[in-house]
């Protein structure tokens, strides 16, 4: 019976609207939601008021269903106070709490309107179809404008417009600092914190590789590390044999290489022994 619920809860839709879709992983990652934590895995469908963690070296793509596509660098924290999609208005407020992330939108439908705010910290940024960069960290903000328009403002503070590329707003220790402008390079380095490495243990959807975290033999001990695995940010699944055994597997690795990364990290950690890489 607990198998069961186990295997259940992995299929379980969404209650509400749905209106992001998270595209690429690359793990530890979790997210929270109504008081529970899950890990993050490609094609689960998020909806507002989850808030979604980014582990140590990890990384997550989501896709908005407008067709905007949001990054989050290695412990990053970001809730979705907001996600209200409808024909007409796609409508959403994104919540960084913590971490670097990267907001990048795509072409909407003349018929579909959308207003999209993302706040930082003090700081909410406003989306006018726009490709944005930016980080969240105690005492220090970033909003760096990569292409298009984006309007930024702290709390009690008239608004700012953005509208050149690479130009890039900041606040130090609760002072917003005079507009910069960021070298191509910096912006590269600053890229590199929120995309997926290749071969660092992404699984994407319509990943074919997988990890075989173990095989054991009674249905307790596959719980128990089957439990282990999640609560630690790794989206294990139970399957079971016709030989009585379950194995614990992660899928969705986007490559060998992925999958053999994901393998070793996870070796001697989390109730694993010895993982193996399989397709």
């Amino acid at each position: 019976m607990l198998l069961v619920a186990a295997l259940a809860a992995l299929a379980a839709p969404a209650a509400a609207q749905v209106a992001a879709t998270v595209e690429g992983v690359q793990m530890p990652a979790w997210v929270e939601r109504d008081g529970r934590r899950m890990p993050l895995v490609p094609g689960m469908q998020l909806r507002a008021g989850d808030e979604v963690h980014a582990g140590g070296g990890s990384r997550i793509v989501i896709k908005l269903a407008e067709g905007s596509v949001v990054k989050l660098g290695e412990n990053g924290r970001l809730r979705f106070t907001e996600l209200s999609p409808t024909r007409e208005l796609f409508k959403a407020l994104l919540n960084v709490l913590e971490g670097a992330f990267r907001f990048t939108t795509e072409l909407v439908a003349k018929e579909r309107r959308r207003e999209v705010s993302i706040r930082v910290s003090q700081v909410t940024a406003g989306i006018r179809g726009t490709d944005i960069w930016g980080r969240s960290r105690p005492g220090n903000e970033i909003v760096c404008l990569i292409e298009g328009e984006v309007e930024v403002a702290a709390q009690g503070e008239p608004p700012l417009t953005m509208n050149k590329p690479l130009q890039f707003y900041r606040r130090v220790q609760g002072a917003t600092q005079p507009v910069g402008v960021v070298e191509p390079r910096q912006l590269e380095q600053w890229a590199r914190e929120t995309d997926l490495e290749a071969g660092k243990g992404a699984a994407r959807q319509g990943g074919r590789w997988s990890v075989l975290a173990a095989t054991v033999d009674d249905q307790r001990s596959a719980l128990e590390l089957y439990d282990r695995l999640r609560n630690a940010g790794y989206a294990a699944e139970i399957q079971p044999t016709r030989e009585g055994l379950y194995n614990l597997r992660i899928r969705q690795l986007a490559s060998q290489a992925d999958a053999e990364a994901l393998a070793e990290g996870l070796r001697g950690k989390h109730g694993v022994v010895e993982p193996l890489v399989a397709r």
